[in-house]
């Protein structure tokens, strides 16, 4: 009789696609446990919770006392934080200490273009866009930026004036896995955030993204960490509210207080969730999480950095992403077409200095260095030849793909590895005695 199959469905964008595996394949499925926590109570609750009760810091009431202008750094349209959940709590506790504050929200951009005037509206809510003064960050407008200071990396800072000099700063956000600066959230709403261009890129660059510490779930020892922390530290960011949203995208977890406590237990509760075991195999599925997350292949990079952590060198990594947006950015695309082998593009990019840092660069840079140590089948709805000029190789299906891996390896019986929403999995690091 043939082996019974089993069917696991892997997220693909606001679908899912089946991969077929026969009984006594011994695939490893490894879940983050985002998709079954159950909160303690409600979104809201969770929210007024935290504010009531923050971490290393008086309430927001009390640090408002006094004070004439807050600056409250809100997240742009490329972010799923519930600005409508978190800013009229945080709002109404500033306005009862300081009723008289000029209060500005500061959409923290970074790099991005600013948000359109519908992406803030749908965003913060009919009613705080109307109401509410809204300020949108711009990395390259000098005459909005100040120097407070200097990073632990010699690079120097600047930081939007709104930001710098507030009586008050305070930071809406969300903690998730993040794939170099080892989570999002807390200080990265200064650095990125607000910062100028130049210390944007300084933080990125080569030198930083190629250091053994800067990956998801690590932040001791992470340079790219250490920089951002220093940037809120000069902003003096003195309070945040960050969550963590289920894969559902409610929110599951929130923490208040001071930027790096706040900050830290965000992350805790975060890495205890979405923690999976090191698994080295020579094969590794996975994916972006579905939309909104895999539209392009720039944001497919990031999934791919979880199945590099567990692939072994010379696997196959199989990517699951939609890509209906086609690939993310025209610098990353030109990057790789006109490279002429992964390992070349990694070596030029490697020698990069600090301040010569482009857009995308470490976009490039991590996606180079995946290929170098595994091949990569893509499986998307990107056009074929698009997805070879990133030296990615296409597949139609999860089975045709996992077929082309099989005859890549050449072993009768590969181990093979499942990480259903890779963007939602943290690799736990090896000992150093037990190799990758």
């Amino acid at each position: 009789m043939p082996a019974a199959t089993s069917a696991i469905e892997l997220p693909y964008g606001r679908t899912t696609l089946a991969l077929h595996a026969d009984a006594g394949d011994g695939v490893d499925v490894l879940q983050s446990r985002l998709d079954t926590c159950a909160p303690p109570a409600g979104e809201a609750a969770l929210v007024r919770d935290a504010l009531a009760r923050p971490i290393g810091s008086p309430t927001l009431r009390e640090l408002a006392a006094g004070k004439r202008r807050v600056t409250i750094l809100i997240s742009d349209h490329t972010r799923p934080v519930p600005s409508k959940l978190l800013l009229p709590p945080m709002l109404a506790e500033i306005r009862a200490g300081a009723p008289a504050a000029d209060i500005t929200l500061l959409v923290a951009t970074g790099c991005h273009r600013g948000s359109t005037p519908a992406e803030l509206r749908e965003k913060l809510g009919s009613d705080i866009f109307r109401r509410e003064k809204i300020v949108m960050h711009d990395c390259d407008d000098r005459a909005s930026l100040c120097a407070p200071g200097t990073l632990p990396s010699g690079t120097p800072l600047t930081l939007n004036r709104l930001a710098a000099g507030a009586d008050l700063l305070v930071a809406e956000g969300f903690v998730e896995p993040h794939f170099f600066a080892g989570f999002s959230g807390g200080r990265k709403s200064v650095l990125p955030g607000v910062g100028g261009r130049e210390s944007i890129m300084g933080n990125h660059c080569a030198e930083f993204i190629a250091h053994p510490a800067a990956r998801a779930g690590v932040l001791d020892g992470n340079p790219i960490h250490r920089d951002m922390m220093r940037a809120a530290d000069l902003a003096r960011l003195a309070f945040i509210v960050n969550v963590v949203l289920g894969n559902n995208g409610r929110v599951i977890h929130a923490a208040a207080g001071a930027h790096g406590a706040a900050h830290r237990a965000g992350a805790a509760f975060l890495k205890n969730l979405c923690g999976v075991s090191h698994a080295p195999a020579d094969i590794v599925v996975t994916t972006n999480g579905g939309h909104p997350l895999d539209q392009n292949i720039y944001q497919a990079v990031k999934g791919m950095t979880t199945a590099e952590a567990l692939v072994r060198p010379g696997g196959v990594i199989i990517m699951l992403a939609r890509c209906g947006d086609g690939h993310g950015g025209e610098e990353f695309h030109r990057t790789f077409k006109q490279a002429k082998t992964p390992a070349a593009l990694l070596k030029r990019l490697l020698a990069a200095p600090r301040e010569k840092t482009i857009p995308d660069q470490w976009q490039s840079q991590i996606l180079a260095r995946v290929l170098v140590k595994a091949k990569v089948i893509f499986v998307s709805g990107a056009d074929a030849g698009l997805v070879r000029d990133f030296h990615l190789i296409p597949a139609a299906t999860p089975d045709d793909a996992l077929r082309m891996a099989r005859g890549m390896i050449g072993k009768k019986t590969p181990d093979i590895v499942v990480v259903p929403n890779g963007v939602s999995a943290i690799v736990e690091q090896p000992p150093p005695d037990r190799p990758a």
